[in-house]
């Protein structure tokens, strides 16, 4: 049967109500949604422009581009901020002295290298002809100042014997002229003698009077000269007997004894050798105190000083240490400095035993400081390179002191930045520099 037929037989048997007299066409905006498509792609490619920029600005503006691989970065950090020097030295002995020939002559040694000796102990002797022969002829010569200075004290006493009795005999004679002035004075009165009798025994007593006066003068002179040449002999003599007791101290010290108890170091003049005054004989090495003896650069000479914490460091271990002496002179670009050990001598110590240590320099307490690298050689202590992200950024900087593991930055840095620590010459002192993988 033909479709349409069918559809009129079926629209014949069933009416079917649809909604087609409420519907109401309604008139759509034309180009409403095309308009919000184009701004949202206006806003995109602005967006896109602006990143486009950004990335234009940070990475075509870099003036180098370098590989992160090649570099070296580290964070600045705040804390304490320990300055030290690390050197090298031996151990030697806190006590050897050098013993000295203290005159010229013949030396025989009753030691050998390697004895051990006590204190005082006699270890040469020295044979001087010359200067015992010396002794002995002082010895003479303040032997006769003695005899002299006795006889000159016997005469001494008989002059002044001899001065006090003219001077006695001057007192009788004044007496016995105040006596005949007297009966001379009582004849007068009674006009028994005559006046010329009279003046007569007043002369004689004035007379007697003078000479007594010049006698008790004389008297005093002579006490005072034979005191004067006593002196002088005296003196004479003292002199002499300081002269024979140098010469004498000095013959004793022919016998040359141990200044230490010790060890026999080396020995610079072999057996009867003759020597000269002041030439060094042989050492005596101190075994129960050592030291350590270190030679730091001269760089840092001016920053040393006594007291400086030391740390030792020798066969695996470490030992706390103090300076006690710096040298006051330079000798091949370096200062030696003597080390004492803080909590006694180590037991197994040897002399000339190798050590190394480190010279506790300074400590600064929340300093802002970052690992020491080779950057501060390329910017002369200037320049760093400060990272973010992958831009380095060349910015001035000021630096405190340097450490051999760390650089103190005091101003240009703050604390959590990242700088460049290797070499920055590779940058060739551009402004920013991008960092590639």
């Amino acid at each position: 049967m033909p479709l349409s037929v069918v559809n009129e037989e079926i629209g014949r048997r069933v009416t079917i109500r649809d909604t087609s007299s409420q519907d109401r066409p309604v008139e759509q905006r034309r180009g409403g949604s095309g308009r919000i498509r184009w701004i949202l792609s206006l806003l995109g490619l602005v967006l896109l422009i602006v990143v486009i920029a950004m990335l234009w600005q940070r990475w075509g503006g870099a003036e180098r581009s370098v590989s992160r691989e090649r570099l070296r970065i580290a964070t600045v950090e705040v804390g304490d901020f320990v300055r030290d020097v690390s050197v090298q030295g031996s151990i030697v002995a806190a006590i050897s002295p050098t013993v000295y020939a203290p005159a010229e002559g013949t030396v025989t040694l009753l030691a050998r290298a390697g004895d051990t000796v006590e204190l005082n102990q006699e270890v040469a002797r020295l044979e001087s002809p010359e200067l015992s022969s010396r002794l002995q002829q002082e010895q003479a010569t303040l032997q006769g100042l003695e005899v002299g200075l006795e006889r000159q004290q016997i005469d001494g006493r008989k002059r002044l014997l001899g001065a006090r009795q003219a001077a006695d005999l001057a007192r009788v004679e004044v007496t016995a002229a105040e006596r005949e002035r007297a009966r001379a004075e009582a004849g007068r009165e009674r006009e028994v003698i005559s006046q010329q009798d009279y003046d007569k025994a007043s002369d004689d007593l004035e007379s007697a009077t003078l000479r007594y006066g010049h006698a008790m003068q004389d008297a005093e002179l002579v006490e005072d000269e034979v005191a004067f040449e006593l002196k002088t002999l005296e003196l004479e003599r003292d002199r002499q007997k300081l002269m024979v007791a140098e010469l004498r101290r000095q013959v004793e010290a022919l016998s040359i004894r141990a200044p230490v108890a010790g060890v026999i170091g080396n020995l610079s003049v072999e057996q009867k050798a003759a020597v000269s005054a002041n030439q060094p004989l042989f050492t005596v090495v101190d075994l129960s105190a050592f030291e350590a003896e270190l030679r730091v650069p001269e760089a840092y000479a001016d920053d040393l000083s006594p007291g400086m914490e030391v740390d030792l460091r020798y066969g695996g271990d470490s030992y706390a240490g103090e300076l006690r002496a710096v040298s006051p002179e330079v000798a091949n670009n370096e200062v030696i400095v003597r080390v004492r050990f803080r909590d006694g001598t180590p037991a197994g110590l040897r002399q000339n035993q190798r050590v190394s240590a480190t010279i506790l320099l300074e400590r600064k307490p929340g300093a802002v400081f970052v690992q020491r690298g080779p950057f501060l050689d390329s910017g002369n202590g200037r320049v760093a390179y400060v990272v973010e992200g992958d831009i380095a950024t060349r910015r001035q900087i000021q630096i405190g002191s340097v450490s051999i593991n760390a650089i103190e930055i005091v101003d240009g840095i703050s604390p959590g930045e990242t700088l460049v620590i290797s070499s920055t010459d590779v940058f060739r002192a551009a402004e920013t520099v991008r960092l590639t993988d």
